[in-house]
């Protein structure tokens, strides 16, 4: 089973957009506050409300790494 599948999406012609497979969402957490985690609406990286971060995902891969999650903005 894959981890991490690409989904088309039917809004936007033949573009793609990645998302993380359920099962890999449910196990994964924030590394900093262990806290839940989601895919943000770009479908390109996963964020965590509590600490403000978001975790990019490159090459379909989540990068899950305190020191390379780049905080949100005010308004995101």
């Amino acid at each position: 089973m894959a981890l991490i599948e690409r989904l088309d999406n039917p809004t936007q012609g033949d573009n793609e957009t990645m998302a993380i497979s359920k099962e890999l969402l449910d196990i994964l957490a924030c590394p900093k506050c262990k806290g839940d985690i989601h895919l943000n609406p770009a479908g390109d990286g996963l964020i965590c409300q509590n600490c403000r971060l978001l975790y990019e995902i490159k090459d379909d891969i989540p990068i899950m790494l305190i020191d390379e999650a780049r905080p949100l903005d005010a308004g995101a």
